[in-house]
């Protein structure tokens, strides 16, 4: 088996890259990808380096491609979502170079899914072993500071730790379908008085006059998203972040992937006044961004997660995922989930005192999932 590392997704084929990807989860397809790296939203001038790891059969590029590995050379740690600013801010002030560094990831994507890709009728165990390798000898060879694996399965977790990677964990909030057949029976399984909230808001939209409206495949026109980008700036101005994605990203999007792509609208008076952005996987709905350019009280949530959980719900899908962070989101339904990821620091010192943060962090992050659980909207007895 013969590793390499090639500098953008298009140095693959489409077919190649997505045998090994399938088609569970979108955001690891080849056009997901490319359409990040040729729009200019993950190049090196956006502190992304692609640097992804292909694996043939008979040599260098040649043969048959059996494994791969999303990978970049950053400069920062933005778009990240698992958190290293203070390891960053201790190398820099023990007067060490914390950048760059080596992420295995998907930019700008907190959603869990496989990172190792292999072909699905080769030797699993032996392949993720050489892509594992493979990626450490890269970081070493590259002198990097360190190289993270992130949102990844809790099945590769044991393999990296053998291979000297620390473990971390966090959480996120999903939903899941258990089998219902509409959303009144959704709100059935809830305290009455959270069932209440959840009515009421809902209640709020309706008689602000505003209509909901779900767009996919070749229903979505080009002045969708147009209409969407504006909101999805919106949502970045009003928390001054900083904007990951460019209009061309949501029009080649829109155009290699619309059948993945659920686009649900807020409508008032004949005009979009708010916006949800929502990719599909083979059972799973993934909500990722959200903008609205007129205050309705409730449509935050109506646009964002219950008019996605009624189509999960038509749709017969087994979960939905609303994005990082949320704590407001276990009110309406959604409940921790724990996360995981990977890291290797290159500096002798460094790596025990982040190990210990690490094991400290994990019985943090532990204990207050149980106390979110407390606060579950279901029925004790459900």
């Amino acid at each position: 088996m013969y590793p390499s590392f090639v500098e953008s997704i298009d140095s693959v084929t489409a077919v190649d890259w997505d045998v090994l990807a399938g088609n569970t989860n979108p955001f690891l397809r080849h056009a997901f990808l490319s359409t990040l790296e040729t729009t200019g939203c993950v190049t090196p001038k956006t502190g992304w380096f692609p640097q992804h790891l292909l694996l043939h059969s008979e040599g260098v590029g040649r043969g048959r491609l059996i494994g791969a590995v999303p990978m970049y050379l950053k400069s920062h740690s933005y778009g990240e979502y698992v958190f290293d600013w203070a390891w960053a801010n201790a190398y820099e002030h023990a007067g060490l170079r914390y950048y760059p560094k080596l992420v295995v990831g998907i930019p700008f994507t907190p959603v869990t899914g496989p990172r190792l890709l292999i072909a699905p009728d080769t030797e699993q165990g032996t392949i993720k072993r050489h892509l594992i390798r493979a990626v450490l000898d890269r970081a070493k060879a590259a002198q990097v500071s360190s190289l993270h694996w992130l949102f990844l399965p809790s099945e590769d977790m044991a393999p990296l730790a053998e291979a000297g990677h620390m473990h971390r964990t966090g959480y996120q909030f999903h939903w899941h379908n258990q089998g219902y057949d509409s959303f009144d029976q959704f709100l059935a399984e809830f305290a009455s008085a959270k069932r209440k909230k959840i009515k009421q808001e809902r209640r709020y939209v309706r008689e602000a006059g505003v209509s909901i409206e779900l767009l996919r495949g070749e229903d979505i026109k080009t002045h969708h998203w147009d209409t969407f980008y504006q909101f999805y700036l919106s949502t970045l101005h009003n928390y001054r972040a900083i904007p990951y994605l460019n209009r061309s990203f949501f029009h080649k999007l829109g155009a290699l992937m619309a059948e993945d792509v659920l686009l649900i609208f807020a409508r008032q008076n004949d005009e979009y006044i708010a916006g949800a952005l929502n990719l599909l996987g083979a059972d799973v709905l993934y909500g990722r961004y959200w903008g609205h350019r007129k205050y309705v009280n409730g449509l935050h949530f109506e646009a964002c997660y219950y008019a996605a959980m009624g189509y999960c719900i038509e749709q017969r899908l087994k979960r939905f995922e609303a994005g990082a962070q949320g704590e407001h989101k276990i009110a309406r339904g959604f409940l921790p989930e724990t996360t995981y990821s990977a890291h290797w620091l290159s500096h002798p010192e460094f790596g025990p005192a982040v190990a210990d943060f690490l094991e400290r962090e994990q019985h943090s992050v532990k204990y207050y999932m149980d106390e979110l659980q407390e606060h579950s909207p279901f029925k004790k007895s459900v």
